[in-house]
């Protein structure tokens, strides 16, 4: 039970649409208080049901004492397989207070008839890659990311991202999901050779994009999971909060 005795609070840390739909499965439930927490890198992000809150914690102190001041029950960390840093934080904080935490992680990728795929550890290790792989390469890594590939000679780089990248980089504009048709005509009218992209799971249509075309694809490992709870459905998260 929460402070009060009478609501239980949840936090979602969010950002995904896994994140989303679950304050969407969970809003409105009698007696439950859902929180959805938003880094604020994207600035018109899509807002779920219920109170939102943007910003960071600023690291474990901040983290746990935010919990401990809004008397939140439970924690679901929602966010990108990528978030190691606020993933950490969670289990920290979390633990610190003896609250409950689930992460929520939709499956990672994996490869099917047709599929070249290179793994790497890191996006720099992508980056240095590249050269070896083509020539024209579409980089969809996050646009935080951008520097190691605008430091690539003899490569031309297309960036695609939400908003606007930071690094001089020619970039394409544009928020998921996509269809394959659409993401056919961008590596063709590219002339896309090679795909650089991180593995966040789920259905995405720019690798089978690839693989109809027979583009390589780059892929970056996720970072291994936490040593907690992890699901990887909406509805098991759902089931776990209620």
């Amino acid at each position: 039970m929460g402070r009060s005795g009478l609501v239980r609070t949840v936090l979602v840390l969010g950002g995904t649409g896994e994140a989303r739909r679950l304050a969407e499965v969970l809003a409105g439930r009698p007696g439950l208080r859902v929180v959805t927490s938003l880094a604020g890198r994207v600035s018109s992000p899509h807002h779920p049901p219920g109170e939102v809150r943007i910003g960071g914690f600023d690291g474990v102190e901040g983290l746990a004492e935010w919990l401990r001041a809004e008397g939140v029950d439970a924690v679901v960390d929602a966010t990108h397989p990528f978030a190691a840093r606020i993933t950490e934080s969670a289990v920290a904080a979390t633990e610190r207070l003896g609250l409950r935490l689930l992460v929520l992680r939709r499956p990672g990728w994996r490869e099917v008839e047709g599929d070249d795929w290179r793994w790497v550890d890191s996006v720099a290790e992508a980056a240095a890659m590249v050269p070896s792989v083509g020539t024209r390469a579409l980089i969809t890594v996050g646009r935080q990311e951008l520097e190691p590939f605008a430091q690539l000679d003899g490569v031309w780089l297309l960036a695609r991202s939400i908003e606007q990248p930071t690094v001089p980089v020619r970039a394409v504009l544009g928020r998921g999901p996509f269809s394959v048709e659409a993401e056919l005509r961008l590596l063709r009218e590219h002339a896309i050779d090679v795909l650089v992209t991180k593995d966040s799971g789920g259905d995405d249509a720019k690798l089978v994009a690839a693989r109809r075309l027979g583009v390589p694809v780059i892929v970056v490992r996720r970072p291994p999971p936490p040593a907690v709870t992890v699901v990887s459905t909406v509805d098991q998260a759902a089931n776990w909060v209620i």
